[in-house]
């Protein structure tokens, strides 16, 4: 137990660590004016520190159903809930610092264009890849929070599976407890019974034998001593 109390903490710190990354990250998404490739290093760094944090919820709630105590595990259930919130927070700072900060280097590389030096066909020309590029990164970023929150629907589904799988078994066993006391009681009955028909059975063994031993002695007592 001691043991398991030791990991239960270390597998937290690793969490409030990954969470912290996560926050600082999303502070450096929101204060980045560009360029486009910074932003998307950022992201790559962001995408890693969520899949760390969520293997390590993952874990914690593998401990949470290992917990022998009832009590402590709804009390690291609860802890869980509160971690998955958190996560969930960060999930939605971020895909608004992502939006803010794309629209704020859009904006600045429109007026870098706006002031350049260039004729107007070039500036058109560069405007409308820039717009293309960064619709393509928008998508890109859109189709990456879907599939993160396809994910935690998975998960969700897959915590309603292993709980509803949990309650069967604790039905399964409580009916297997149910018929093993049938049983025994139904034993019980049977060697009670036995024992009565063993304490009957003795006593008329008992009685045939006096009765034997009694048509014995009157027998030899006629032949022995016929006048009496």
């Amino acid at each position: 137990m001691a043991s398991s109390n030791v990991h239960v903490r270390i597998c937290e710190q690793e969490i409030l660590k990954y969470d912290l990354e996560i926050k600082a990250l999303i502070q450096d998404i929101a204060e980045c004016t560009g360029p486009q490739s910074k932003l998307t290093e950022i992201n790559a760094e962001v995408k890693k520190s969520f899949h760390n944090l969520r293997l390590r919820i993952q874990d914690l709630d593998q401990m949470a159903m290992e917990q022998d105590k009832e009590s402590e595990k709804q009390n690291l259930v609860g802890r869980i809930e509160g971690h998955k919130k958190q996560m969930q927070s960060n999930q939605t700072a971020w895909r608004k610092s992502n939006l803010a900060s794309k629209l704020s280097i859009d904006n600045m590389e429109k007026q870098e264009l706006l002031n350049g030096a260039d004729g107007a066909v070039r500036q058109r020309k560069m405007n409308k890849e820039d717009l293309a590029q960064s619709s393509s990164d928008i998508t890109e970023n859109l189709m990456s929070i879907s599939r993160m929150m396809a994910q935690q629907v998975q998960q969700s589904e897959e915590t309603i599976t292993s709980l509803a799988t949990s309650s069967r078994t604790v039905q399964e066993t409580n009916d297997e407890f149910r018929t093993m006391t049938g049983t025994i009681q139904l034993g019980r009955k049977l060697i009670t019974k036995y024992n009565r028909r063993e304490l009957t059975d003795k006593l008329l063994i008992f009685l045939a034998l006096a009765l034997f031993l009694a048509t014995v002695l009157y027998i030899l007592k006629k032949r022995l001593f016929p006048f009496l």
